[in-house]
């Protein structure tokens, strides 16, 4: 059994934490975490997403207002909530959210005089996962665009990383970078940690760079590369203003169906991990 699971209890029900993480901002980060979120809730399962970045956009994608965060993922760093007593349900059945808010930009200089500071979220984590006390299946953690304190909590905290990627002509030189501060956490802080997976997302078969950039990043990470890839699709840009993931706006989009396809992707992996 592994550390991170003997913190936890029971290793049989503890659920899956995985971040989803991408210094780079503006490649889906958020709109894959929101939307895999709901479509494995739609598979039954039990979700938690933790909002991890300042700016917030999970909460508002999932529609909490800004004046329900009075208890918040700043909160739970700081040590001033449990993470039973800052979360909130969502209108999706089956997921519920750790929401963000403004507080949380000064989180990063905070933390820095924090005894363990990156382990602050993993503490918290471990402490709402007693034996017993579990209810989650998975616990998404939606990361801010940036490799600081906040996503190092995320690493530290994560079993597995999930990449979403723009199909673009730097993406493989962010994704290298990435990989290595991975390495880095696996090597100083939480020796589990592994790769779940990569998404490639904002995709547009009519755009031979989007094809060339699916083609370099498949060649480079191999079966780490999950074969759904998340189209360009209006729908999923609407889809935050109303509050909605767009598998509850519009299921039957482009953009939806990939998202449910990448949901059934990432439970397989899931099997074959536990497997």
């Amino acid at each position: 059994m592994s550390e991170a699971m003997m913190l936890r209890g029971d290793a049989a029900v503890a659920p899956r934490i995985l971040a989803v993480v991408n210094q780079k901002g503006g490649v889906g980060k958020t709109t894959t975490t929101i939307n895999l979120a709901t479509a494995l809730a739609a598979c039954q399962k039990k979700v938690l997403v933790i909002d991890l970045d300042p700016q917030g956009n999970a909460s508002t994608g999932l529609g909490v207002p800004r004046k329900n965060r009075d208890e918040d993922s700043y909160s739970v760093l700081i040590g001033a909530s449990a993470i039973a007593d800052a979360t909130l349900e969502t209108e999706v059945p089956r997921l519920s959210i750790v929401p963000s808010s403004q507080d949380l930009s000064g989180a990063e200089i905070e933390l820095v005089t924090i005894e363990d500071r990156e382990f602050r979220l993993r503490e918290a984590l471990v402490r709402h996962m007693a034996p017993g006390t579990n209810t989650y299946d998975y616990i998404l953690i939606d990361c801010p665009p940036s490799l600081g304190l906040l996503t190092l909590n995320a690493l530290v905290a994560a079993d597995a990383v999930l990449v979403p990627l723009q199909c673009e002509f730097y993406a493989l030189e962010g994704l290298s970078q990435l990989m290595r501060t991975v390495e880095r956490v696996r090597t100083a802080f939480n020796p589990d940690l592994e790769i779940q997976g990569v998404v490639l997302t904002m995709f547009d078969r009519r755009n031979n760079l989007s094809l060339a950039v699916a083609e370099d990043v498949r060649e480079h990470f191999g079966d780490k590369v999950y074969r759904t890839v998340i189209p360009r699709n209006v729908r999923v840009s609407e889809a935050p203003s109303h509050g909605l993931p767009v598998i509850v706006y519009d299921m039957r989009c482009t953009g939806s169906q990939a998202y449910i396809h990448l949901a059934s992707e990432v439970m397989k992996r899931e099997r074959s991990i536990a497997a």
